[in-house]
């Protein structure tokens, strides 16, 4: 018996409940701003290192940690550096206009355009809720992908996923 079959339908539920506008692409070539209350900069190791309530922006999408790496390419002291990843910890949220995630830890590949988040992941778009261990986000598609593995017992309850799925209502006229 396949084992996979049962999942088809709920599947094919998840996709119906993702809005249209979710697979909009993210302008990755928008500036980078970032809010911190600490900035330690190592321009041998081509990283910066943001810490205390890290708030970073670009275009329409927002990440929130307690501390965020950041590496780049090129060297700040010509001004010339290109950020090309973003590892975050400490209580992780990312959000879009339609759809907000909570982590421990997220990485946003800047040249790959996805988004990782790990450990205890919560996903939120409109009414539907789904939780697992790993959550990818690639930010040309707006598809997301959850499973139940994560880092040291921050996996989803026994390695799976669950959830919610809002239901529309009905118009008894």
């Amino acid at each position: 018996m396949n084992r996979a079959l049962p999942l088809l339908p709920l599947l094919l539920a998840l996709a119906s409940c993702m809005p249209a506008d979710a697979q909009t692409r993210h302008d990755t070539d928008a500036p980078i701003d970032f809010n911190a209350q600490n900035i330690q900069l190592d321009d041998r190791a081509n990283r910066v290192v943001l810490s205390g309530d890290v708030q970073i922006r670009q275009a329409e999408m927002a990440l929130n940690a307690a501390r965020v790496t950041v590496s780049y390419s090129g060297n700040v002291l010509d001004g010339v550096p290109q950020a090309n990843r973003l590892d975050a910890s400490g209580g992780v949220t990312f959000s879009r206009p339609d759809q907000r995630a909570r982590a421990q830890y997220a990485v946003y590949d800047i040249n790959r355009r996805v988004v990782t988040m790990i450990g205890g992941v919560t996903l939120r778009q409109g009414g539907n809720t789904v939780q697992g261990g790993r959550l990818s986000i690639d930010l040309d598609t707006g598809r997301a992908t959850i499973d139940g593995s994560g880092v040291g017992g921050t996996s989803g309850e026994n390695g799976r996923v669950s959830g919610r799925f809002s239901v529309p209502g009905r118009d008894d006229e």
